[in-house]
């Protein structure tokens, strides 16, 4: 028996395990992947999970945090 570790040759995911969806931009707030991205991440190939992948760090801005709660949400209705 041998200690090689066999691994899979593909884009391994980002998932930090921080799966909470941001109410406006749709994307996860841990990941920054859309809930359609997510959901369909084990059957996508290599190059699309490498393009998704490119594109993750530019939607980091988007999620403004929030700020003031309950409160702040009930004024912007």
């Amino acid at each position: 028996m041998t200690n090689v570790v066999w691994k899979r040759d593909e884009v391994e995911s980002p998932c930090v395990q921080i799966c909470v969806v941001h109410p406006t931009e749709r994307i996860c707030t841990g990941c920054y992947r859309t809930i359609d991205e997510i959901s369909r991440w084990s059957r996508m190939d290599a190059s699309e999970r490498a393009e998704i992948m490119a594109d993750l760090p530019s939607r980091k801005p988007r999620l403004a945090k929030r700020r003031g709660g309950r409160a702040a949400r009930m004024q912007e209705r």
